[in-house]
């Protein structure tokens, strides 16, 4: 059933409002009236049925959300997080304070499928908002990075045992006889693994690694044979044949059981040569620095096949176009995409004017402001690790991430604000001070 509106909720004549309790100098205080909850609760409102039992208010829901990305916690922690803070239950619409929890962890994750990928863009762009017009900047920076997700580094070894400990439990759970089990046999073989760096624990280790392929290769023809056609757990065994029948330098290869859409990418770090999880394309402005767009890659593509569906997410979210959009080396060979004109950095023309040359060099310096940018949110708002599910999840994950950052950034941009104004009262209290009688 539809939720109640948070402005209707009845209150009680014996606890203040928090809204007269709260020092209103706070900037969450500040940014819980900056934001318009009306647009979200008419926007979701309609994903609700009529019929059941009330939901929860919608402003608690996104409130919680921005929260989470914007303090960098879990739904479990941000859950524990608004009960003991007066300040996040006011953002959240609350009106006096509450002593419980404000919902189950588990309804962060219903409310995110519910919402979907299009919720999540519709929550960037209430915080583009906030920044007004002068966010809709006529030059843009983009550029891509990897957004991690939350698999262990993948190896055959660790797929092969995670096969055989998988079909075990899935043979358990639709009651289909096995010949083994293989829980004593699947940690000698994984233990062999220690010496394959050592000069007499090589042999012994490939030889372990045969022996438990063979073994997954065991139970997943076992598990084919003694499942119906119709239940849900054959993708999970589809998968485990791709990823026994994979070859070394095959293409579009599967990393994990439980993330099959995750790829692999090297992006040439010195500390870090592969890394795996979806590719995010992130579009700044180039002087404000509010994020306009930040589009999840299905597919390893390269960076240029990625510009057209993030400007076309950009203006969708934002409402233009940009003219321009500054990119780095690895945009070479995209020109225009659509109206938008795509600068790379390139030796200047021989016939190019000084002032010319001066303006390309401060455009490509500019355009490096962009990887603090992204190195802020993956450490602060929740990118660096992706632990939402499938490739929605990344969508979701990284438009979240980049919603906090602009939210965070108005913040800064207030106090900044605050602390100027104070400094020009007390520059002007010096200048008009009355002299001191000797």
């Amino acid at each position: 059933m539809k939720p109640t509106s948070s402005d209707t909720a009845q209150t009680s004549f014996l606890l203040p409002d928090l809204e007269k309790q709260l020092d209103p100098r706070s900037l969450l205080y500040r940014l819980a009236q900056a934001i318009d909850w009306k647009g979200f609760e008419k926007t979701f409102g309609s994903l609700y049925s009529t019929e059941g039992r009330p939901a929860l208010p919608i402003r608690r829901m996104v409130g919680l959300l921005m929260l989470k990305s914007l303090r960098n916690l879990s739904d479990e922690e941000v859950v524990e997080f608004w009960s003991e803070s007066a300040y996040a239950q006011y953002f959240c619409g609350e009106k006096e304070m509450n002593w419980g929890l404000p919902c189950d962890p588990s309804e962060l994750t219903h409310f995110r499928k519910r919402i979907g990928t299009d919720g999540a863009e519709r929550i960037l762009a209430s915080t583009i908002d906030l920044h007004g017009e002068k966010a809709k900047e006529k030059e843009v920076v983009v550029d891509t990075t990897v957004q991690e997700k939350n698999i262990t580094f993948p190896t055959d070894t660790k797929l092969a045992a995670k096969i055989v400990r998988g079909g075990v439990k899935l043979a358990n759970k639709h009651g289909v006889k096995l010949r083994q089990s293989f829980e004593r046999t699947v940690p000698k073989l994984l233990a062999a693994q220690r010496g394959r760096r050592t000069k007499g624990g090589a042999a012994a280790a490939r030889k372990a690694a045969r022996r438990l392929k063979t073994i997954a290769g065991q139970v997943v023809r076992q598990l084919d044979t003694g499942l119906s056609a119709e239940t849900k757990d054959r993708r999970w065994l589809e998968t485990a044949v791709r990823v026994l029948n994979q070859k070394r330098n095959d293409g579009d290869k599967i990393y994990s059981l439980h993330e099959p859409e995750v790829y692999c990418m090297s992006k040439g770090k010195e500390h870090k040569k592969y890394e795996f999880g979806a590719k995010a394309s992130v579009v700044v402005g180039k002087n404000n620095g509010v994020i306009l767009g930040a589009y999840s890659l299905p597919k390893n593509d390269y960076d240029g096949h990625a510009l057209e569906p993030t400007l076309e997410q950009v203006e969708r979210v934002s409402g233009y176009r940009p003219a321009v959009a500054i990119g780095d080396k690895g945009f070479r060979g995209k020109t225009h995409c659509g109206t938008t004109e795509i600068v790379t950095p390139n030796r200047p023309k021989k016939n190019a004017t000084a002032y010319e040359k001066r303006k390309a060099k401060a455009r490509f310096r500019r355009r490096a402001a962009i990887e603090p940018r992204i190195g802020h949110l993956k450490s602060d708002f929740r990118l660096g690790r992706n632990f939402l599910k499938g490739q929605v999840g990344d969508a979701i994950n990284l438009l979240l991430a980049a919603a906090a950052s602009n939210l965070s950034l108005w913040m800064r941009q207030v106090l900044f604000a605050l602390v100027s104004a104070i400094q020009n009262l007390a520059r002007e209290c010096r200048t008009f001070r009355s002299p001191v009688p000797a």
